[in-house]
Formats: structure tokens, C-alpha cells, sequence
């Protein structure tokens, strides 16, 4: 047994089939220096076809697999852009007088080792993601074909030294069974895909093999854990075939749940909606029982495009989500970018710390006309379904009611140009920042519902960056900090007798129901993948012992001690379960 780094779960067995190491042979060509202005031609020529080809491969994403996750090709455009690589390419070009593709290659190779020799792993791969743009760009420059995956009908485990969102566009998953890389982690942008495509996926193996794995060998994986067995015994091929078996009976039992309500064994009622960031997202959290759309990231319409979308368009992709969702509410929150989400045509300044700078409400309020047109859109679209606003990044009252002097101003356009829209439709903010929490019984006065994003306000109440793997360990969503902050919100809107629900990864786990039944909060938002899971949970669930378990959870120190009781009850329900 191979133990690596479960990135994706899920259990495959199947014989593997080892991709080809994505390296061009580039022999160190110079040029005459009447010939540079022609090598440029040939530099510029390939940027411009590599990015017409990342361009597609993001759009294809979106349409198969969702408009977050097209989001990781936003990344490779940006290193084409971006000026100290080019810099770096131009530079050995004019002063080197060498050609473009040894150029790039040495680009390449100069930032993978630097980025390789510092201690962190989230740097380290993205030195994957310059390979990947790199190589595409090499490709063009040499002529050469891509390095194909195999197109047989025969299922196989794709082995490759690391696998770029690149390769990854085209795959099958049919086809491929499970995937196991040396280089990559949880973070990687191979993981990301895989997670969204439902193959279970284990990296890290580099320097753990002590012979390298063959096409044809016999591999079992588990995408869970992280091992990988190499022609394993009988008993192992059975036990893994047993364990695969019955993860794919727990999907489709899962799936008979959609469309049963979620309520606990003593009838407390839950809401459970999905977080989509497109059309698409919707039919698929629909098809999982989503009642309605908790948020709605309209960043995303923003970002595959080269100019903002006006309100007609805005209008008809909002329209179309209000009538899928039919007699459930749905709810948009308002244009999100800056921090780690960046707009190509929407210049803003460079940040020291962007997490903490200039994004969300502070742009919008910033830019009048822009956050108008996204407000009228979605005015006009609650003529056709229960629609509310959302506002994030709030941490003052000034805020809130800056925003909805602008919303006035929408509804009097609109009531001027006779076009109907809901005159009450609701207005809430996200409860992401520390300061919105710890006065959220002034800010609930202003509003109509209370969002509570937990990604963020995890991250900043505890000061970690939940993208940096240094300091990963960390992020700890169960730290009784948060847990406080939680609770003082929610106190916060049942004072001021308004609804109040929780749209951050902590809805989607569903180790935490205990906590938000004793807590009282019964809507939740999350990932389409995750409804399933917690429609189980609190179908099992009896709230009267939740409540005793979220109670005692408050009376730990600790955020280890906190996750463990709330395992340790979550084995106990399904101990339970199994047991009848």
C-alpha cells in the first residue's frame, strides 16, 4: 500500500494507464537580430491562439460542469497577460536573441523552480498551472499535437506525473475510473475538477513509489484516505469492490430523498436551497431536492466576457432562474468581486491584502451606475418569482443604507418606465465580516433576512487565509470563537423577529445540523452535492438530542473537541441507522 493524498473521494479499481509526461524537446535555437521583429510575430501569434483555446476549454467547462469551476482557466489567461512572464519571455528574446519557444521554455522553467523551491504548497501548484499555460503555448510555437488521452471505451485509471485542467477538459468521465498523480494536492486545480466531476482522485505520490506504475498494472485507489495499491492481493480487490459497491447503493438511496421535505424524526422542518452561480447549477440542485436558491453568485456572469452585461441581459438569466425555481425564493447577491475574484475589463489596483480590500458592497457603492443596472435587472425579475436581494461584504449600518438609497433609485426607474417588479421584494446582507456580527442587533433593525457566509467570517475571525495550505490546519470552522459569533447573529435576528440562514461550506456538512438545531436556525444553502447528504442527516436526526449535542459543544474549549463530539454523535446515528 501507497499512501498519498486523498483529493477527491470515491474508491476505483481498474488497470491504470500512465499519460506521457507533457515535455517538449526545445534545442537552444538563436536568431539574427534582423530577424527578432519576425520571432515576436511568432510569440505574440501563439499568445493569441493559446488564449482563443483556453477561452473554449472555459466555456466548455461551464457548460458541463459548472461556471465556478470554468473560473480555473481565468487563472491561465492571466498568466498569458501577465507582465513578468511575458517580461521574462521578451527579455531572453531581445537580449538573448534566442527563439521564441527556448524563451518560453526557459520562462517556464526559471518560474517553476522558483515557485517550487518555496515552502508552500498552494505556490507549488500553481507552478502546475504555468506548465500547463506554458506548454500550450509551446505546443503552438513547435507545432506538435497534444498529448491525447486514450479515446477506447475500456475504463482505465489515468496516471499521469501531474494532470492540468488542460488535459482534464476533454476527459471522459465514462471512461476513466479514478485518476492518481505524483505531484498535486488537495488545492490543485486537478482536484477542484475532479471533485466536480465525481472521480475519485489521489496525488502526491513523488518519491513514494519505489517502482514506477506501468500501463496495464492492476490499481485500486482510495480517493478518501489516499492509498493506492499496486496489484494487490484478493482480498484487498474484494474488500475495495465491496466498499465501492456499497458507495454506489448509498448514491442512489440518497438520490430517492430528493423529493421527500427535511424533517427530523420529531417533525422539525428544515429549508434546505442550493448556492448556484449559473442556470445550469439550479437543474442540477433542483434534481437534488434544492428548495429554492439561498445564493445566487452573480459574480460569474461578470467574469466570461470582456465587457459588464447590461440589464436586459442580466434580467434574462435572473428571470430564468426565478421561474425554474417556481414557488421557492430565490436569492442574488449582489456583484462579489475583487479579493480573489478579478474582472479582465474592470481594472482595480494592486493590493497588499485584497481579502481585505476593495470588494463586494465597496465597489458597488463606489460604482453607482454599475450596481443600478444589476438592481433593476433583478427588480424586473421578481415580477416572475419570489426573488430578494442580497448585499455582501456589510460591516456597518452607513453601508445598508447607502445600498438601498440606490435600490430606491432603481424602483423609481423603473416605476418610470412602467415596468412591474415587486415593490416588497426583501433586502438582506451576508454576515461574513466580524463587525457585522458583533452588531448585527443594530443591523438587523435595517434589513430584512440575515445570510450568515461562514467561509469568510471563519477566515477573518481566526486571521487565516483558507487558500494558503501553510496554514491550512488552522481554519478551524468549529473554533468556539465562530461558534460564538454564530449564535450572537442568530440571537441578533430572532430579537428583531427577522429569518436568518447559513449559505457557507458549514451548511453543506452535515456533522454540523446539531449546531443549527440548537441554535434554532433551520434554512440552509449549499452545494448541489452536499443537499442529498444533509437531507440524510436530518432525516435521521432527533432534534431534541441534536440540541443536547449543539449545547454541549458550547461548553467546549476547544475546536478539536468540538469536531470530535460532533463525530462521535454522527457515528452514533449511523451505528443507529445500520443497526435497524
Amino acid at each position: 500500500m501507497i499512501q498519498g493524498i486523498g483529493a477527491a473521494a470515491g474508491v476505483a479499481i481498474g488497470k491504470a494507464f500512465v499519460l506521457p509526461a507533457w515535455e517538449w524537446d526545445v534545442p537552444d535555437r538563436r536568431m539574427e537580430k534582423v530577424d527578432l521583429a519576425k520571432e515576436f510575430e511568432r510569440l505574440y501569434e501563439g499568445i493569441r491562439t493559446s488564449k482563443t483555446e483556453i477561452e473554449v476549454m472555459k466555456n466548455e467547462i461551464k457548460e458541463t460542469v459548472g461556471a465556478e469551476e470554468s473560473g480555473i482557466f481565468d487563472a491561465h489567461l492571466a498568466i498569458l497577460e501577465d507582465p513578468v512572464f511575458m517580461s521574462e519571455i521578451q527579455g531572453i528574446i531581445e537580449r538573448q536573441y534566442k527563439a521564441a519557444e527556448v524563451a518560453v521554455k526557459e520562462a517556464i522553467d526559471h518560474f517553476v523552480t522558483m515557485f517550487d523551491l518555496l515552502d508552500d504548497e498552494y505556490m507549488k501548484e500553481r507552478a502546475l498551472d504555468i506548465k500547463d499555460v506554458g506548454n500550450r503555448l509551446l505546443k503552438h510555437l513547435l507545432g506538435t499535437p497534444d498529448i491525447t488521452l486514450p479515446a477506447d471505451t475500456q475504463p482505465y485509471i489515468l496516471v499521469a506525473k501531474e494532470l492540468s485542467p488542460s488535459q482534464l477538459v476533454h476527459l471522459n468521465p465514462d471512461n476513466v475510473l479514478g485518476m492518481v498523480t505524483m505531484a498535486g494536492g488537495k488545492t490543485s486545480h486537478s482536484a477542484i475538477m475532479a471533485r466536480a466531476l465525481g472521480i475519485p482522485l489521489v496525488s502526491g505520490l513523488e518519491n513514494k513509489l519505489t517502482e514506477p506504475l506501468q500501463t496495464g498494472d492492476l490499481l485500486v485507489i482510495d480517493g478518501d484516505e489516499g492509498y493506492v495499491y499496486l496489484n494487490p492481493e484478493p482480498e484487498i480487490i474484494a474488500r475495495y469492490t465491496e466498499l465501492a459497491e456499497k458507495q454506489r447503493r448509498r448514491k442512489e438511496q440518497l438520490q430517492l430523498l430528493a423529493a421527500v421535505e427535511a424533517v427530523t424524526k420529531d417533525g422539525v422542518r428544515m429549508r434546505l436551497a442550493g448556492n448556484i452561480s449559473s442556470v445550469k447549477d439550479l437543474e442540477l440542485a433542483l434534481k437534488h431536492g434544492a428548495e429554492g436558491v439561498g445564493l445566487f453568485r452573480t459574480e460569474f456572469l461578470y467574469m466570461d466576457r470582456s465587457t459588464f452585461p447590461g440589464e436586459d441581459e442580466q434580467f434574462e438569466v435572473y428571470r430564468q432562474v426565478a421561474e425554474k425555481a417556481g414557488p421557492h425564493s430565490v436569492t442574488i447577491r449582489t456583484l462579489d468581486i475583487g479579493g480573489d475574484k478579478q474582472l479582465e475589463y474592470f481594472e482595480l489596483q494592486e493590493e497588499e491584502n485584497p481579502v481585505l480590500g476593495y470588494r463586494g458592497i465597496r465597489i458597488s457603492l463606489d460604482s453607482r451606475e454599475l450596481f443600478q443596472t444589476q438592481l433593476a435587472a433583478i427588480l424586473r425579475a421578481s415580477a416572475y418569482g419570489k426573488m430578494k436581494i442580497l448585499y455582501p461584504m456589510i460591516s456597518s449600518l452607513e453601508e445598508i443604507r447607502a445600498a438601498n438609497a440606490i435600490l430606491e433609485e432603481a424602483k423609481q426607474d423603473l416605476t418610470r418606465r412602467g415596468i412591474a417588479y415587486d415593490p416588497d421584494i426583501q433586502v438582506g446582507i451576508m454576515i461574513e465580516i466580524p463587525a457585522a456580527a458583533a452588531i448585527a442587533d443594530l443591523l438587523a433593525q435595517e434589513v430584512d433576512f440575515f445570510s450568515i457566509g461562514t467561509n469568510d467570517l471563519v477566515q477573518y475571525v481566526l486571521a487565516v487565509d483558507r487558500m494558503n495550505e501553510q496554514i491550512a490546519h488552522m481554519y478551524h470552522p468549529f473554533h468556539p470563537a465562530v461558534l460564538r459569533l454564530l449564535r450572537q447573529t442568530v440571537q441578533a435576528a430572532k430579537d428583531a423577529g427577522i429569518t436568518v440562514s447559513v449559505c457557507g461550506e458549514m451548511a453543506g456538512d452535515e456533522k454540523a445540523v446539531p449546531l443549527w438545531l440548537y441554535l434554532g436556525v433551520t434554512d440552509l444553502s449549499m452545494s448541489p452535492q452536499a443537499l442529498l447528504r444533509v437531507k440524510h442527516r436530518i432525516l435521521n436526526s432527533d432534534s431534541r438530542e441534536s440540541k443536547e449535542v449543539g449545547a454541549a459543544c458550547y461548553r467546549l474549549p476547544t475546536s478539536n473537541q468540538v469536531e470530535a463530539e460532533l463525530v462521535r454523535y454522527a457515528h452514533e446515528l449511523e451505528q443507529e441507522r445500520l443497526s435497524k
